[in-house]
């Protein structure tokens, strides 16, 4: 999204990430990259210990315009990211679902999945989440996303 590939650290490895980082942008508006515990591959504790400061820090953020949820395209609608999502619902705290890795399946493929999410969340949810999907290896979906959050801050700033 920001054109700069060395800008986050990654690893292949889910659970390398366990800071959170602030990312200036434009001068104008911070991404903030927060730890994903939902693959990671560290303990239980770790786990908890990153959810709680995770949590903490969307409750208490007041600037907070949006959280993305990245969501892997590949795999079926999992529990943690149902339960999470969930979380921030009851907590009005506004988010959208990033579907990522697009390139690793078939059109089809990515709709089905997509599709399934919204089935399930349509049992408890009034109004769906905007979703996305993305490839970075593609490119794909970014200019989107970028286009969204152009708008979430032209209505914030008014």
């Amino acid at each position: 999204m920001t054109n700069r590939k060395k800008l986050a650290k990654t690893s292949s490895t889910p659970g390398k990430t366990q800071l959170i980082n602030h990312f200036l942008i434009n001068e104008s508006w911070y991404l903030v990259d927060l730890p994903g515990y939902g693959w990671a591959q560290t303990s239980k504790t770790n786990k908890a210990a990153w959810k709680k400061m995770i949590h903490s820090y969307l409750e208490q953020r007041q600037s907070l315009a949006c959280v993305f949820v990245l969501v892997d395209s590949r795999h079926e609608p999992q529990k943690i990211d149902l339960e999470f999502m969930e979380w921030l619902g009851t907590e009005a705290i506004p988010f959208s679902i990033v579907f990522t890795k697009a390139d690793k399946l078939g059109k089809t493929q990515i709709q089905s999945n997509v599709a399934l999410y919204k089935k399930i969340m349509k049992k408890t949810w009034e109004e769906l989440p905007p979703t996305f999907i993305t490839s970075s290896a593609d490119r794909v979906g970014g200019e989107e996303i970028l286009e969204f959050i152009e708008r979430i801050n032209a209505e914030i700033v008014g």
